[in-house]
């Protein structure tokens, strides 16, 4: 990886892992939007990397495949070698896991992902699902001792209770993820708040923090309690290894990297000064969508991508 100049963007350690990637993540999703055609897009992953961010962020469903595609592209002529790769996948099953995770390292153009990450933990039972015999984690932990996974991790936006129940059974099963990624904004901090139950627990167990949905894809700004850069620092004042946002302009990017390069850590009494700001507009979830619709859950709209249920049970009930 490439070593960053004094002028580019912070480095962190990836929690336990030791690794070194930068304090801001470029986020795959909004690299193939309606209006980001993809020589912007290639673009855009070429100037984050002259800026010095290392972390890039994909996903398997992410516009039906078109976002790994313009980052495989825009990752070749060594570039590559010169950032942490990150993709999730959303199959609960081993064979839906493996398939998705296949498709995933030849639209990337790579022999292996840096990091792979369960996608949309949003229930309770897909936690369940994955720890089958048969089901995702084993995918992973296969891929990982061929050399095409280095670490295992998951996501999830809905609920911090499921991902406290996510960390749980990954114990049960000898299980201690490498990272957990999940919303952490000014907003997340009032309503069912993963800064307030989950990220303790991240912290204690040595896992990398992956802050996502710093603006809630611009959300947060329609309230008009905060400005986007103040949004970024709320994020990267918190105990995080990565903080990954969208960019689908070069505009946004200088923004995000601005953000970057001016972090300092905030005083408590700018701190307080923010979440009282944003306490009544956070109240109801009114600017996270992610938690209170299912209008973000690609699983929910897309059950296929999970992989084939169990066999129901057939059970003879006297009485």
């Amino acid at each position: 990886m490439a070593t960053p100049t004094s002028s580019s963007i912070p480095q962190r350690t990836l929690g336990r892992t030791g690794e070194r990637v930068s304090a801001i993540g470029l986020g795959g999703w909004h690299l193939s939007l309606p209006h980001v055609d993809e020589p912007l897009a290639i673009r855009l992953v070429h100037a984050a990397i002259e800026r010095g961010i290392t972390f890039m962020d994909n996903c398997w469903d992410y516009n039906e495949g078109a976002s790994e595609e313009r980052m495989g592209k825009a990752l070749r002529d060594g570039r590559r070698q010169q950032v942490f790769l990150m993709t999730k996948i959303d199959g609960r099953t081993k064979r839906e896991a493996t398939r998705q995770l296949e498709e995933s390292l030849r639209r990337l153009r790579t022999d292996h992902v840096d990091l792979v990450q369960h996608h949309e933990m949003l229930r309770f039972e897909d936690a369940d699902r994955i720890f089958q015999p048969d089901g995702a984690q084993a995918a992973l932990e296969e891929a990982r001792t061929a050399g095409k996974v280095r670490y295992i991790g998951f996501t999830g936006h809905k609920n911090p209770q499921i991902h406290l129940h996510t960390i749980d059974l990954a114990r049960t099963h000898g299980v201690v993820f490498d990272t957990v990624q999940m919303p952490l904004n000014v907003m997340d901090a009032h309503y069912r708040s993963f800064e307030q139950l989950v990220l303790p627990r991240l912290l204690r167990d040595g896992t990398g923090v992956l802050g996502m949905k710093p603006l809630a894809n611009g959300r947060i700004l329609q309230s008009k309690t905060v400005n986007a850069i103040e949004c970024l620092h709320y994020a990267l004042h918190l105990p995080t290894s990565v903080v990954i946002t969208g960019c689908d302009s070069m505009a946004i990017l200088e923004q995000a990297c601005e953000a970057a390069r001016t972090f300092r850590p905030l005083r408590d009494t700018d701190v307080q000064a923010l979440l009282a700001r944003t306490a009544a507009a956070a109240a109801t979830g009114e600017y996270e969508l992610f938690k209170t619709t299912s209008i973000y859950d690609g699983t929910a709209q897309h059950p296929d991508w999970l992989g084939a249920e169990p066999d129901r049970w057939t059970a003879t009930v006297e009485g």
